[in-house]
């Protein structure tokens, strides 16, 4: 009988691909127009890639520190999740950054070469 791969197995050795991961995180971080935030879809996937990512670079109790820390994180309010949320992807590899949204990056590149126009 043939055996195959889990789906979360075969996720988890594509996620300790660290630009994978990234991209990975970016899909949940993403939402459109009329899409609610799901908290649990995000934890499901920050927790995927610690699963990942945390494999070489933490020992297992720390990795498991590591996602109890994610809970902890959370459910925090404010704005210090932002930068503790940066802290937790640190320790992975990973950090948050900030790009232009794909319409407003048309805007800006088209208001950037107005700007350099002379006459």
């Amino acid at each position: 009988m043939p055996t195959s791969d889990s789906y979360h197995d075969y996720l988890i050795s594509r996620l300790k691909d660290p630009n994978y991961a990234a991209l990975y995180l970016e899909t949940h971080f993403e939402l459109d127009e009329d899409e609610d935030i799901d908290p649990e879809l995000l934890r499901l996937g920050l927790s995927n890639v610690a699963a990942a990512l945390s494999e070489g670079k933490m020992t297992s109790e720390e990795a498991k520190q590591h996602l109890e820390k994610l809970d902890e994180l959370l459910s925090q309010k404010g704005s210090y999740v932002i930068y503790n949320l940066g802290v937790w992807l640190n320790a992975l590899g990973l950090k948050l950054t900030v790009t232009v949204a794909e319409k407003e990056k048309d805007n800006v590149e088209n208001s950037v070469i107005a700007s350099e126009v002379t006459a």
